[in-house]
């Protein structure tokens, strides 16, 4: 680019927008414990507020998750906790989604009425649902080829 401080300004804004998401996930992580302990499905003890209103529990127990990061930085490749980070992602992922699509499905099966009723249906309907979990085991399938996603 004709500029020497490139590659400074690009690490610079790419460590900035990284600190910028792990700040907002630890933030909606922390809430998203809190609330989840006030309609009971999670421990009592991530409910309760410091005197500043941060979710203390929440906060320490997800700190103390994503540290774990650092042991994956220490580790002898970074391309090697790198694979291994996204593929662990993608894995729940689609573990996750193909939770919300099956619970879609057994929604429509059980209330079909108050689907009929929904404002937001989804486009497809049912074989749109079998489209996305087709193509997640096609996506599993692709991880499980590859030696350093395999594991």
């Amino acid at each position: 680019v004709g500029f020497a401080g490139a590659a400074s300004v690009m690490n610079f804004v790419v460590l900035t927008s990284a600190a910028s998401s792990s700040n907002s996930g630890i933030y909606s992580i922390s809430r998203m414990l809190f609330g989840l302990a006030h309609k009971r499905m999670a421990p009592k003890v991530f409910g309760g507020l410091s005197k500043h209103g941060v979710p203390r529990w929440g906060l320490v127990i997800t700190v103390l998750v994503l540290s774990t990061a650092l042991l994956l930085a220490a580790s002898e490749s970074f391309v090697e906790a790198f694979t291994l980070v996204t593929t662990i992602s993608s894995v729940l992922f689609i573990f996750v989604w193909s939770m919300i699509v099956i619970s879609y499905m057994k929604y429509r099966r059980v209330a079909p009425a108050a689907h009929a009723a929904s404002k937001y249906p989804m486009p497809g309907g049912r074989g749109m649902c079998w489209a996305v979990l087709v193509f997640f085991v096609f996506v599993l399938v692709l991880l499980a080829q590859e030696a350093d996603t395999a594991r």
